[in-house]
């Protein structure tokens, strides 16, 4: 390669690096900037406060709380999204009538938003006046009912399942997609070689997926530790504080004029969301080697 092309490769590469300077570096340090400061979001006056933001959050009980929240549903959604996803992916991957119907109907909750579908939920699943009550209801079966929306011990499952109804497309097709790069001469060989369809699975098409699994993996993560609309529209972190995540956590501080403390909880959810992510790259960088 000539030095012309060299650097013509360098100069190509000036637009990215701009780009993610302007949106990310930039906006990451004048958010850590505020963290350390009292500021209310709309006054001029911003007082250096050093680390008190942060240990008044690692004091707040209800901090603690929402990083619980966050965590499980964090962890916990991505696995069942990667799970199912990979299961149906498997199944629409045959040669079964009226399969792309169904690749389309499983896909399309995806592209709505999840505050809309929160609130379509939410219809449904209201005690007294819910679908899924009148439902009961009309079977007399009303006592099969329980409002798991305002139950502490159920109301994130309900949230994790709703969440996985909607967004199981997204894993779905990622995985259809390298499901269908893979050569068919491998599973030819294999069943020649006499191998069953859990070995097959496990030596070949799990191997051969792990670009997707990655991409998955990682993507999930990162969107369910951030969730936000979901919740909001089920139930607005309720009951008590029992669901409510970090984001929201942020959103309402912010709005109560404290725009400084809740720049600091957002970069202690930047670095929780960090963490599982650097552990992701990490892994798949040794599976691969």
């Amino acid at each position: 390669m000539s030095s012309i092309q060299k650097n013509l490769h360098k100069f190509m590469a000036v637009p990215a690096i701009l780009l993610f300077i302007l949106f990310f570096i930039y906006p990451l340090s004048y958010g850590l900037g505020l963290s350390f400061t009292d500021w209310d979001g709309l006054s001029d006056t911003k007082n250096y406060v050093g680390f008190q933001n942060f240990i008044d959050f690692f004091q707040d009980r209800r901090a603690i709380g929402d990083i619980k929240n966050t965590l499980m549903f964090g962890l916990l959604s991505p696995i069942l999204l990667n799970i199912f996803g990979f299961l149906l992916a498997l199944l629409l991957d045959k040669e079964i009538k009226g399969k792309n119907l169904a690749r389309t109907i499983i896909y399309l909750p995806a592209i709505i938003s999840p505050l809309i579908m929160g609130y379509v939920w939410l219809m449904i699943l209201r005690p007294d006046s819910g679908f899924l009550f009148n439902v009961l209801q009309a079977l007399n079966l009303e006592n099969l009912y329980a409002n798991w929306l305002v139950d502490p011990h159920k109301a994130m499952w309900a949230i994790i399942i709703v969440n996985l109804w909607q967004f199981i497309g997204y894993p779905m097709i990622i995985f259809l997609a390298g499901l269908q790069s893979i050569p068919t001469e491998m599973y030819e060989a294999a069943k020649i070689d006499g191998a069953s369809s859990i070995q097959t699975i496990r030596y070949i098409t799990i191997p051969q997926l792990m670009p997707a699994i990655q991409i998955n993996i990682i993507t999930n993560i990162i969107n369910s530790l951030s969730v936000f609309e979901i919740i909001v529209a089920l139930t607005n972190g309720g009951p008590g504080y029992y669901t409510e995540p970090l984001s929201l956590y942020i959103y309402r501080n912010a709005f109560a004029g404290l725009t400084g403390y809740s720049t600091a909880v957002a970069m202690v959810l930047f670095i929780i969301i960090l963490i599982p992510v650097a552990l992701a790259f990490k892994f798949f960088k040794y599976d691969n080697n």
